[in-house]
């Protein structure tokens, strides 16, 4: 009888020392709570307003459509407008949430001139839309910038209105 409460009451200690050890230690729940000291907005000043933050929903970015950017005949300056400014929004956004997409810049051209100046002129057109989404704060580290001049035209080269479809470069996210 008496080993029996001798291994009843080292059970009970083991137990004791235990969940003491679990819940103290390891879960960190029996610390003291810290008290705060707050003060009192000084009169005729607005207390500032809950600095808990609201909880983040973060939602899915959807890959955005193909953006063109148009150019003037034999030129690699171009004017952006509005349209490209969403588009950079959207492409960083899911850039930013696929680590594994990228950018790729095509750049193209009319059929006026030589094979060779065309594909030039086409690189330094998809060079310069990539440096403006560099400097936009779009990731653009491992992107692909290509010419294509004037081997994919989208409109027929025989006509003026043709042709100026034709000078642009084609961004696209790539995954």
């Amino acid at each position: 009888m008496r080993i029996l409460i001798v291994g009843f009451l080292a059970l009970a200690a083991w137990m004791a020392f235990s969940t003491y050890i679990y819940v103290c230690r390891i879960k960190g729940l029996c610390q003291e709570p810290v008290t705060q000291e707050v003060m009192a907005a000084p009169a005729g000043e607005e207390a500032p307003a809950d600095t808990i933050p609201e909880p983040v929903v973060e939602k899915n970015a959807v890959k955005p459509a193909d953006a063109v950017v148009q150019f003037a005949f034999d030129k690699s300056e171009f004017s952006p407008d509005a349209k490209l400014e969403e588009y950079i929004l959207e492409s960083k956004e899911y850039l930013d949430q696929n680590a594994q997409a990228r950018l790729k810049f095509t750049g193209h051209t009319c059929s006026i001139g030589t094979d060779a100046y065309n594909q030039a002129l086409g690189m330094r057109r998809a060079q310069s839309v990539k440096r403006y989404f560099e400097n936009k704060g779009v990731p653009v580290a491992n992107c692909i910038v290509e010419s294509k001049g004037e081997k994919e035209p989208v409109a027929d080269n025989s006509t003026a209105s043709g042709r100026a479809k034709n000078r642009r470069t084609v961004i696209t996210i790539t995954e």
